[in-house]
Formats: C-alpha cells, structure tokens, sequence
C-alpha cells in the first residue's frame, strides 16, 4: 500500500516508518532542512510541504493518509493551533479526495474531549469539546469532526480518528523529555501528590493500531486505543523516568492551588503578548490534576486491536 504520512519525522511518525517501512511504500510531509534529514535517515523519501499547502500532486497514486503531525505544544497563539491543527486538516482532507485517496487515518486525543473534567471510563460515545477553553483541545475536537464527518460511502472515501492517551516509549521526546528537563531544573512538583489516575498508550501498541487502521475499522468511527489497564500518574512517570535513572521527588502541590494560579498567570501572558512560556498553563495544570481513564473495547471489535506489549514489558525494556 502507497501511504503519504503527515509528521513523519516526530515521534509516532517515525516510529510507523521504523516498524512498517518494509511493509508499505511510505512518502512523508516535511516541513523543513531538519526534517528532511531525520526522514531520510529512516529511509523513506520527504516531500517538502506544510499542513496547509500540500498539493493533490503529492498524493498521487496514495491508496492512503497517515495524519499524524498536528500543533502539540503547550504554548501558542490560538490563530496557530487553528491554522495547522483545524484548516490543516481541512486541507489534507479536501486534497486527498480529489487525488483519489480510499482511506485516511486520522491520529487524535482524549484531549479532543477535555474542558476541564474528570474523564473516568469513558468510551467514544462522549462528546467532543469544539468549545473548551484549552487550544489544543479546543482544535483537536474541531478536527476531529472534520475527518469524521469527511467520510464519504458514495465516493468510497473512509476516514477514521484513533485516540491514544499518554504516548510513551522508545524515543520519546514529549513526556519523557519534558519530565526528565523539569526534574533536572528542580522545577517538577507532583499535583496532589500524582494520585490522578490515567490510561496509556504505548507507541507500539499505537503503530500496531495505525497499520490495522488501513484496511480495518468503519469509516466516521473513532477508536481509543490504549494498554491494558489503568495506573496513578505518580506510579507511571516514577517508572518511566526511573529508566533515564531520574527521580521525581515528592514534592506535591494542591490542584486547587495550581489551577488558581493557572487561570491568573495565563490571562496575564496573553494579554501582555509575553513571548516566553509561561510557569504554567490552564491546560497543563487542569489536565494533570484529573483522571482520564477510557475503555478500548471498540478498538478491540472494530479493528480486531489488542496490545502488543503490557504496559510493565514496555518498562522493562526501556530499563534494559
């Protein structure tokens, strides 16, 4: 199968070419000199674009997309996350129905969902948040509902979202990097004390689901896929920054407190236009203090998914 992929020089993108290049020819969106070079170094051939100037001719002779590249940071103006994470989408989608792409696979997030709340059990029948007062979530949501509704019986056009929740694993440069930074500064605290329980995704387990996605699943349908069980933030990143042999501490703040102080300093950024991030973010320290456990269920009938790797095995190999 001839896959063009969007990100394909971050961390699920290229884990996807590291595992399926031998299966698939794969081509990948790149933004830059720098992205260039990481693609090619993973053997696939980069075709120089951006979310929102791909051209049909990129997407020629694609049987499908991969859309996995998406605006993550934690800090930006609201008009970036729209323009690549919304009208990026919209793009990528209206450019591969008219080259006569069969299936798109969409790479979102539980925090499409989030506005706030605690998220306890949820399945996919919970409503997406097109309105939370978080950017990221905010435009998550919103293109998540561009692919789903872009599904087309009558021109054989299928588009379908997974929803992993705490990508983690090898060469991860978000979680784990941003942690590790944050405890060498002596800047990490816990929030209640990391009791906040939590479902993860380990990459593997996502690429698996990503490769199953291409052929298998009901397009316009949504899929979370996660690792068995659930864990305490704390016991989770404890482990997963015990095998860059960093220790956390115990050092804990109220949620109440943090949010309070989120909801003042970000307001204070903004209005100023301060450039640099500030100490906290509403999202961060909302996100961070609530469960956001989910079920898998329909991943596990709908795409015949079940993880490849327990979320202890995944550990110990990092450890190893």
């Amino acid at each position: 199968m001839k896959i063009f992929l969007t990100g394909g020089s971050g961390f699920v993108g290229g884990a996807f070419i590291k595992a399926q290049a031998k299966n698939h020819e794969i081509v990948a969106m790149s933004r830059s000199e720098k992205s260039d070079a990481a693609i090619k170094a993973l053997g696939i051939t980069p075709i120089r674009s951006s979310l929102n100037e791909v051209e049909e001719a990129h997407l020629a002779g694609c049987d499908a997309v991969i859309h996995c590249a998406a605006y993550v940071e934690e800090w930006g103006p609201w008009a970036i996350y729209e323009k690549l994470n919304v009208e990026g989408t919209r793009q990528l989608l209206e450019k591969a129905k008219k080259a006569g792409v069969k299936r798109f696979v969409h790479i979102g997030t539980e925090a499409a969902l989030f506005h706030g709340q605690h998220m306890r059990g949820i399945d996919e029948t919970y409503p997406l948040a097109p309105n939370s007062p978080f950017p990221y979530s905010s435009t998550k949501a919103k293109a998540e509902k561009l692919v789903r509704d872009a599904n087309d019986k009558a021109s054989g056009f299928e588009a379908i979202v997974l929803r992993p929740r705490m990508i983690w694993g090898p060469d991860d440069q978000t979680i784990l990097a941003v942690v590790k930074g944050m405890a060498e500064a002596g800047k990490f605290v816990w929030v209640d004390g990391g009791k906040a329980m939590t479902s993860t995704t380990h990459i593997d387990n996502l690429v698996h689901a990503m490769d199953l996605a291409l052929t298998k699943g009901i397009g316009g349908e949504n899929y979370f896929i996660l690792d068995d069980g659930v864990v305490s933030i704390r016991d989770f990143l404890t482990a997963y920054l015990a095998t860059e042999g960093v220790e956390l501490g115990a050092k804990s703040v109220p949620s109440w407190l943090l949010r309070g102080l989120s909801n003042v300093v970000e307001p204070i950024w903004r209005t100023l236009k301060l450039k640099s991030e500030p100490p906290i973010t509403k999202f961060t320290a909302h996100i961070m203090s609530r469960d956001g456990t989910f079920t898998d269920k329909k991943a596990r009938t709908g795409l015949g998914y079940a993880p490849l790797i327990s979320r202890e095995e995944g550990l110990k190999q990092l450890s190893s």
